[in-house]
């Protein structure tokens, strides 16, 4: 693995990079060495974007919105045409594999832009016969200044994503990137020097999230704000956002099932088992299958299939093609990671970077950790998001049984269930206390579908025809008509 020289990404406020008076060291997981910095922002930085996002709001929210959809759908082109390096960054700075940050993630981002620019004049209010005296109707305006506070495990992705949505929406957005992940971002506001967007209407800030994100979560110039990350940080941003009571959209953590029954196609289950917890940024993803729930009969048996698949995973360099799973994206969370790692209650796996590569090897100082599964004793991982290629496997006795397992989280944001039995796919589907059910297959997403949890994962879907409400306020109209 070449090193790449070390380099210096930027702030960008009111249509301009902008330098930084401190900064941080960006640190390449796979080596656990730095590679680059970002700034450190300030609160005075936010309030900069906070200002720029202000002035340019009214003249863009006052477009018609197909007007709006225009430069939203050349953002998806240069995103199309540039992204490649792109995701090269994002796969260097969070450990993310280059098959997924550019192989999938990208695509799909590409596709979701363009989506959302699609639904710009298609974000419809109601005519309500309230009265016979009056005409009363409904509209969708956006709410102004939208604050958005990334997540590490993928922040390009969901950078795109959410600012498409907010800007079809009529909004000016002002972006705090995770300052363990930030590199891929803060590089893609160079994508705005190829549209026709006002200066101001996007602002990136990097900085340190007790710092930075805590500034624009209790910003009174911010009307919503959008945070991606842990429960316990969800509850931090809520109690920050109490100055104006801003709108909250929460995606937070999760502990989900994945179960599988006696009647399942076992291999496919295995796969897609595997794929659920350890593939998709080596199981850091809050809809990791992080509980593998399978029926007594089939557990010793399902055990092996599942090792076996996990032992063909490639572990290593995420910027290699062939890579399956790269590293932990940074030092603290590999150390918590870490700590969940006990022999005594290890099916299979535990070992991580001094015991997967050899003396010399680059990679022996990165943050690895190889597949692993964990038994029913495993104490605190039954229970706790661990964000990480951790699993605990549970036995269950029948479909009551699974259910009440399943069920029994704070969490409810995914399921999984692997059957052939068409009406025991529907009883789960009903049962399951979660915001998307998956049957016989996992971790699908697209943006066509709502997407969204429950309880302590969150409090509302995005995506889905309906994706732009999420950015808008309702407003209701009476006009009187009578005397």
């Amino acid at each position: 693995m070449s090193p790449l020289p070390p380099q210096r990404f930027l702030n960008y406020v009111a249509g301009r990079e902008r330098s930084a008076a401190e900064w941080l060291d960006s640190v390449d997981p796979a080596t656990g060495r730095p590679w680059a910095r970002i700034p450190s922002g300030t609160a005075a930085d936010i309030d900069d974007a906070v200002r720029a996002a202000t002035a340019a709001q009214p003249d863009w929210g006052r477009l018609a919105p197909a007007d709006r959809a225009g430069p939203v759908r050349a953002w998806a082109a240069a995103i199309a045409e540039y992204g490649d390096d792109l995701a090269a960054i994002e796969s260097r700075d969070n450990g993310r594999v280059l098959r997924e940050t550019r192989g999938a993630d990208l695509p799909r981002a590409v596709a979701q832009v363009r989506y959302h620019a699609e639904l710009a004049d298609k974000t419809l209010g109601d005519t309500i016969p309230a009265t016979s005296t009056a005409l009363t109707y409904t509209t969708y305006e956006p709410f102004g200044v939208v604050g958005v506070i990334l997540p590490y495990n993928a922040p390009l992705s969901m950078f795109f994503s959410k600012v498409s949505a907010a800007l079809a929406a009529g909004n000016a957005v002002v972006v705090k990137p995770a300052e363990q992940a930030a590199c891929s971002v803060l590089a893609a506001t160079r994508l705005f020097e190829k549209i026709d967007l006002p200066p101001g209407l996007v602002n990136v800030v990097a900085g340190p999230g007790p710092v930075a994100g805590e500034a624009l979560a209790g910003h009174d110039g911010v009307d919503l704000l959008h945070f991606t990350g842990s429960t316990a940080t969800g509850r931090r941003i809520t109690q920050l956002s109490c100055g104006n009571l801003k709108k909250l959209s929460l995606e937070l953590g999760g502990k989900s099932p994945n179960i599988v029954f006696s009647d399942a196609d076992l291999d496919a289950a295995a796969i897609g088992v595997a794929t659920g917890i350890y593939t998709g940024g080596a199981g850091q993803s809050c809809l990791a299958g992080s509980r593998i729930l399978v029926e007594a009969g089939i557990f010793d048996e399902f055990v092996v299939r599942l090792r076996d698949r996990a032992a063909e995973l490639v572990v290593g360099d995420p910027l290699e093609l062939a890579t399956d799973m790269g590293p932990i994206s940074f030092r603290t969370q590999y150390d918590k990671v870490r700590s969940f790692l006990n022999p005594e209650v290890t099916l299979f796996g535990g070992r991580t970077a001094e015991q997967l590569f050899a003396d010399g090897s680059p990679l022996r100082d990165g943050y690895f950790v190889e597949p692993t599964l964990l038994s029913a004793a495993a104490g605190r991982a039954l229970t706790e998001e661990i964000f990480g290629p951790v699993a605990v496997a549970i036995p269950f006795a029948d479909e009551v049984d699974a259910v009440r397992i399943a069920n029994d989280t704070r969490y409810g944001l995914v399921a999984g269930v692997w059957t052939e039995s068409l009406r025991r796919a529907h009883r789960m589907s009903v049962a399951l206390r979660a915001g998307t059910v998956w049957v016989n297959t996992y971790r699908r997403m697209q943006w066509q579908v709502p997407f969204g949890g429950h309880r302590e994962s969150g409090n509302g879907p995005a995506n889905g025809a309906e994706a732009l409400r999420e950015w808008q306020n309702l407003k209701s109209v009476w006009m009187e008509t009578g005397g």
